[in-house]
């Protein structure tokens, strides 16, 4: 997989070492997508039954398997066509999600380094692309997958987060220590960055996520 920010880069870090590929079951693996080896209406159907549940998209987990960082990003990664995977990292909300502490996105969301070229989405996709910096410490992979750090996914919904759970996604990922990611990280970062559109707001969404949670109002 080419690094996304630039032809002299190393290739992302697995950030779960170990966990990049799905289990080898009876059936052939714990995740399912739709048309691979099983129809959508025959998961569908399997769902019914409880013998699967769903993840994202037409992605569905055996029901006696834990849903996981690397079950997410690779369900996810099924969600992007794929002559545009390698070009891409999962970020933002659906980065948030992946690492658990967000719910399942609407809208998949990519960065892209405005620096490369990238295959256009395709129209009415799933997901949305999103050119950006992105420096050499802002990508490792989960599963496999090109996923924006903690650091970067914490940064990213601070300044682009939704009102209605930028904290509460923000205070998630502060308080899970296998992401460390302490908030007052996110807010150095963000007051040692120049030119961010929105830096005031989203100071306050990170201050407002390292106080208690009874304490917001």
């Amino acid at each position: 997989m080419a690094p996304l920010h630039g032809p002299s880069a190393a290739v992302p870090p697995e950030r779960y070492p170990g966990a990049a590929h799905p289990p080898v079951t009876s059936t052939g693996g714990a995740l399912f997508h739709a048309g691979e080896i099983f129809t959508a209406a025959e998961l569908q159907a399997m769902r019914l039954e409880g013998l699967v549940r769903p993840v994202i998209g037409g992605s569905y987990l055996r029901s006696d398997f834990r849903e996981d960082p690397t079950v997410r990003s690779q369900a996810a990664a099924r969600c992007i066509p794929r002559p545009v995977r390698a070009r891409v990292a999962l970020g933002r909300s659906c980065a948030a999600w992946i690492y658990g502490c967000a719910p399942p996105p609407a809208v998949i969301s990519l960065v892209t380094d405005h620096r490369r070229r990238t295959t256009a989405l395709p129209p009415f996709s799933s997901a949305v692309m999103h050119q950006v910096a992105l420096g050499p410490f802002d990508v490792n992979t989960v599963g496999g997958v090109s996923v924006t750090t903690p650091l970067r996914t914490a940064l990213d919904i601070a300044v682009h987060g939704e009102d209605r759970d930028a904290v509460d996604i923000l205070r998630a990922i502060g308080r899970d220590r296998t992401l460390d990611c302490p908030l007052r990280l996110v807010e150095a970062a963000l007051l040692s960055a120049s030119r961010v559109p929105g830096k005031t707001r989203a100071l306050s969404r990170v201050r407002a996520a390292r106080r208690p949670a009874d304490a917001t109002g």
